[in-house]
């Protein structure tokens, strides 16, 4: 199964070649949840925030499901 997803902030430093807030293609498994994701894309699990899907906000059960377009987002501090 294909997901798009898009990662935001810092969290591009851990996937090679991602762009901030540019669409890449990840393949898993059917099934596959959220956490599922974050693990293989080795992003430290603290470092995930907030999860949406297809623009509505989604907790790391959620299961993926082919074609869902996955925002993945770090904590922001601002002053």
């Amino acid at each position: 199964m294909i997901a798009r997803v898009r990662l935001f902030a810092n969290l591009v430093q851990y996937c090679p070649g991602a762009k901030v807030g540019q669409p890449f293609d990840v393949e898993l498994a059917a099934g596959g949840t959220l956490a599922d994701l974050i693990a293989h894309l080795k992003l430290p699990r603290d470092q995930v925030k907030v999860i949406f899907v297809n623009g509505i906000g989604a907790p790391p059960d959620h299961v993926i499901q082919p074609g869902d377009e996955i925002g993945i987002f770090s904590p922001i501090g601002g002053g």
